[in-house]
């Protein structure tokens, strides 16, 4: 099994959700399936099939999230050592060459990604051009809308 990069915030999420699912998603979807059952006749029990197939979502969920967890590579950006690279888990402030808008994102694992709050996937074209660049280099970045190009302003390891 691969290991899964994840920021050590991230492995906190993962680890939250899943206690949530552990304590309280499945215990109320185990009383919901005890309250349809009760009700009789389970070949028409509309609220029987809806609870076993939320049982269902919620053991995938569960099994998911330990597999993840269990292979993970729990990454502290405060630790770590680059000598100003861009790295998983690095903070990039970025310049669009063409616009110059700039833009700040943080580089982390596929589960963590969220483009509204600056978290890029690792595996995004734009964290692959990153990756191994330095302060004042320019990356090149194949967009849907085409190639562009991003001047690296500051990296920091937060």
């Amino acid at each position: 099994m691969s290991t899964v990069p994840l920021t050590k915030r991230g492995a906190e999420l993962l680890r939250a959700e899943l206690q949530r699912l552990k304590s309280v998603e499945r215990p109320a979807v185990v009383n919901s399936i005890a309250e349809a059952r009760a009700q009789g006749d389970l070949s028409e029990n509309a609220e029987y099939d809806a609870a076993k197939e939320k049982q269902g979502f919620i053991e995938g969920r569960i099994a998911e999230l330990e597999s993840k967890l269990a292979a993970a590579q729990v990454i502290d950006p405060t630790t770590v050592e680059a000598d100003g690279r861009v790295v998983f888990g690095a903070t990039v402030e970025l310049e669009d060459l063409d616009s110059g808008k700039a833009v700040t994102y943080q580089i982390v694992g596929d589960d963590e990604a969220d483009i509204d709050h600056g978290l890029v996937s690792i595996s995004s074209p734009i964290a692959r051009a990153l990756i191994g660049k330095n302060e004042g280099d320019v990356a090149s970045v194949q967009a849907p809308s085409g190639a562009r190009e991003y001047e690296i302003i500051a990296v920091r390891y937060v």
